[in-house]
């Protein structure tokens, strides 16, 4: 059976990556793809443990290469649960937010640098890479402001359980540092990674979306044209 395909959604909270992840779901499933969709952290039992710890405004002091740490950890059960599996299966995984997100955000929000996570991403996840990267950057104010909100809304809604809502309470300069470190890592890998920059409609990110896993997976399944030796 032929390997499956990993496709990655990463962006800022409020960019709208989880929305178009369950759009894009939907349109291969009426296409007939056997689809399976997760998120990191979180998406194992033990992963929304971790993502209950992680994410939870009322945890505090955790010490950024702790975080580090418990998001590898996430990831490499992910990987052994629910990606792996799925790709020996010959499925399409779609995966909200990977290793990518860590650079970011504990590389360039934490100011640990890249060079951690790509170590710790080759030694614990194997150097698994998705095949394709939808990183989605919307106007960095807009989405901030949309996360903030939407957080709050949530908190408000679960009084009595985690609101998530960790990570958006950090300032504007730890936010600036992740948007930036995004378009690095894009810029570092643009064969893997495609950014659907500025606030068109969720439709129209939708059929930018379609067009371009459409592409590459009838380039995937076209004959090469080397020649043999």
């Amino acid at each position: 059976m032929a390997r499956g395909y990993f496709i990655t959604f990463e962006g800022l909270d409020g960019s709208g990556k989880t929305t178009q992840l369950k759009r894009l779901a939907a349109w291969l499933e009426a296409h007939g793809r056997s689809v399976v969709t997760t998120r990191q952290p979180g998406g194992t039992l033990l992963g929304d443990r971790v993502r209950s710890l992680l994410l939870d405004s009322k945890t505090t002091g955790i010490a950024p290469m702790t975080e580090l740490a418990l998001m590898f950890a996430d990831r490499a059960q992910s990987i052994a649960e629910i990606i792996q599996p799925a790709l020996d299966a010959g499925s399409i995984v779609l995966c909200d937010r990977y290793s990518d997100s860590t650079e970011a955000y504990q590389g360039g929000g934490r100011q640990l640098g890249t060079a951690p996570v790509r170590d710790l991403h080759q030694i614990i996840c194997g150097d698994l890479q998705p095949d394709l990267t939808l990183l989605l950057l919307p106007d960095f104010e807009a989405s901030l402001a949309r996360a903030r909100r939407r957080n709050e809304r949530n908190a408000s809604k679960q009084s009595n359980g985690p609101d998530e809502n960790r990570f958006e309470r950090e300032n504007n300069e730890f936010y600036r540092r992740v948007y930036d470190q995004y378009h690095a890592i894009a810029e570092r890998e643009p064969l893997r990674v495609v950014t659907i920059a500025g606030d068109a409609s969720i439709e129209d990110i939708h059929q930018q979306i379609c067009t371009i896993v459409a592409e590459r997976l009838a380039d995937r399944n076209r004959p090469s044209l080397g020649i043999p030796v």
